[in-house]
């Protein structure tokens, strides 16, 4: 094994057994946080803070629907004042749960509501830092006087939240990171670690220690390397293992927000990481705890499986696709596949292959397709009755099946792994090869393949980690035969389906490791084809490595937005979601809309009631816009940018 790779900082005592990160407990009023305690919940109200009655009535649904915590923001003194009224009246109707103020450009906001909450969240970035993406030059002197502006500007909470018991949450934003941050760090992982780790130095040396610590960004991949940097850099200067919170910021609605926050969120809780979560949905705050109980719950009774401790053999802090063969339009440099899973259809017919985005027209005798058509549908033991077109759709059929096919081109064969000494395939231009990990096989059988692509799968409940550690023995013995990831999944809600698979699959994806998807979901009352081809390409989409329709970085709403985002958001989606690639965020207020955006192509963001701001990428474009001219002069804006495209009016293609 190569020392040099296998050298990296550990963030997880153990890449191939299931074992949660200990923390140190954090009390947050009674309900405390880390330790031995369970995976805490939470959400966020969206009624304005100002109005009690309202937020009280939220508070009560969220807490029903299974929030253990509940944050509330503070963006001015008035509204920190008001949570104590809050409280008050939660009180008097016998809930206790712990309330949090978030707070992001005002400390005297949050030295007022450390008083009279549970717990504070702050963002190093806004409170007292600033962001006008401005590039600053410093000198160590100069940076080292910026830190001891923002230590004076800190410690007074710091004292306050030690007096009253109050606990803290340090909560870097991806998109707020600060122009001093960025000028010396860049928009990085690092950078983002850094600017916890400034606030947290603070903290410790003021021997307070009530600290959770986050870091949130749209960006899965980005978050995920931001989380593992930090326990890796808290270890490394001695600090106490302090509790995470973990979220996927402005992840989106539906099944577009709840894959990306498990892509997010799934892949650290599979390493053991995370004290609490929130899955943050443009949707009612009480929609979400259920999606988060979903996700931890899997964690209840994940046994370990006495694998081999091996090492990374790949940087966790970064990306890197691994390499492998290019084969067909397979692996190398080549975007993930996805292939669609038809074995369970009666029979493969013109009208099924539909469901995975292609379509015969026979008014011009011509095929055609949609953004999420499938590169590879395997039917099984079905043999194929219509002509193949020579470009688009190609097929995967058993060996049994492929034998007897007399046209084959654009079908390949797929065979057992255990099948690769006894079969000759050495003629074939490319074989399919199911290579289950529990079935015992050597990698001996695949040394020199060199037309062959490995379909691989395990029934290890912990199927990341496992899946993973083939990945580590293929690299160690230098076999760069492309991968695509199976994953099977019965008896489950059609949600816990996306959140299962977008877990197993996204982690391994976000590490760079597998060149194709193939997921076998029995869904209920549904087209289990279709269900499986769209959470394929969904998978792709959220841990970025294929963009396949237009995204959404949606905030899920609070007490500052300025507009109803789940109704903007439809109304945006409906106008653009057949913009392939194209990134669009939607922001309540102007907290976090610009460095998120910085992650986006276009921008909108509410600038005050009935106020729009529109952005391409971080530069505004146009500033208060009417909201009901707004979606035009954004799409105004995507069309002057030349990024427009009509939408397909074909009947069929919509239909489908």
């Amino acid at each position: 094994m190569n020392s040099e790779i296998a050298s990296f900082p550990a963030y997880c005592k153990d890449l191939n057994n299931y074992k949660r990160r200990k923390s140190i407990e954090v009390d947050i009023g009674g309900v405390p946080c880390g330790g031995d305690n369970p995976i805490r919940v939470q959400s966020m109200t969206t009624v304005d803070t100002m109005d009690t009655l309202g937020s009280v009535e939220q508070v009560l649904k969220m807490v029903a629907a299974g929030c253990e915590y509940v944050r509330i923001t503070a963006p001015s003194i008035k509204e920190a004042e008001n949570l104590g009224a809050i409280k008050n009246e939660l009180r008097k109707r016998g809930c206790t749960v712990p309330l949090v103020a978030d707070i992001h450009f005002t400390p005297n906001a949050a030295e007022v509501a450390a008083k009279i909450v549970e717990k504070v969240r702050v963002n190093p970035g806004n409170y007292a830092d600033k962001k006008k993406f401005e590039s600053i030059e410093y000198t160590d002197a100069s940076y080292q006087a910026e830190l001891d502006r923002i230590k004076e500007k800190f410690e007074p909470l710091v004292q306050i939240c030690k007096e009253h018991g109050t606990a803290m949450r340090i909560g870097t934003n991806h998109g707020s990171l600060s122009d001093r941050i960025m000028s010396r760090y860049g928009d990085t992982a690092i950078g983002m670690v850094e600017s916890a780790l400034e606030f947290l130095r603070i903290c410790e040396a003021m021997d307070y220690h009530q600290v959770v610590l986050s870091m949130k960004s749209s960006n899965t991949r980005v978050m995920v390397q931001a989380y593992r940097l930090l326990v890796q850099k808290m270890d490394e200067e001695g600090m106490q293992p302090y509790p995470l919170h973990l979220g996927v910021t402005e992840a989106g609605e539906g099944e577009d927000g709840r894959i990306k926050s498990a892509v997010g969120i799934g892949t650290l809780l599979e390493d053991g990481l995370g004290d609490t979560i929130r899955v943050s949905l443009t949707e009612e705050p009480e929609l979400e705890a259920p999606v988060a109980f979903n996700l931890v719950n899997r964690y209840n009774n994940r046994n370990t499986h006495n694998a081999p401790l091996l090492n990374a053999l790949k940087d966790p802090y970064s990306f890197e696709k691994r390499e492998s063969l290019e084969l067909n339009t397979i692996g190398g440099h080549n975007v993930p596949v996805v292939v669609a899973n038809m074995s369970q259809e009666n029979a493969i017919t013109l009208e099924g292959i539909k469901n995975v985005g292609h379509y015969y027209l026979p008014a011009t005798d011509k095929w055609t397709t949609n953004d999420l058509a499938a590169d590879f549908i395997y039917s099984g033991n079905k043999s194929i009755d219509f002509d193949v077109p020579p470009n688009g759709m190609k097929f995967i059929v058993d060996w049994t099946t492929y034998t007897t096919t007399k046209e084959k081109a654009n079908i390949f064969p797929l065979i057992q792994g255990s099948q690769l000494s006894s079969t000759s395939i050495e003629q074939e231009d490319l074989v399919f090869v199911d290579w289950n990990l529990e079935a015992g096989l050597e990698l001996d059988l695949l040394q020199g393949l060199s037309n062959a692509v490995l379909l691989v799968g395990t029934s290890n409940h912990h199927a990341m980690a496992t899946i993973r550690q083939f990945f580590y023995r293929l690299m160690a013995a230098k076999i760069k035969i492309p991968v695509v990831l199976t994953s099977k999944y019965e008896a489950l809600s059609e949600e816990q389906m996306q959140l299962y698979a977008a877990t197993d699959i996204g982690g391994l994806l976000i590490d760079g490791l597998g060149d194709g998807v193939l997921l076998h979901c029995n869904v209920q009352s549904l087209s289990d084809t279709k269900f499986s081809n769209n959470l394929s390409f969904g998978i792709l989409q959220a841990a970025r490595t294929r963009m396949s329709k237009t995204e959404y970085i949606s905030c899920p709403s609070c007490g500052r937005t300025l507009f109803d985002l789940q109704e903007t958001t439809a109304m945006i989606r409906k106008r653009t979601d057949h913009l392939k690639g194209v990134k669009i965020g939607i922001m309540g207020c102007i907290v976090n809309g610009p460095g998120e955006m910085a992650d986006a192509d276009y921008g909108y963001v509410g600038s005050g009631k009935g106020k729009i701001t529109l952005y391409k990428g971080q530069d505004v474009v146009k500033k208060n816009v009417q909201s009901d001219l707004a979606v035009e002069e954004l799409i105004n804006i995507i069309k002057e940018d030349d990024n427009w495209v009509e939408p397909v009016q074909n009947d069929t293609l919509i239909e489908n």
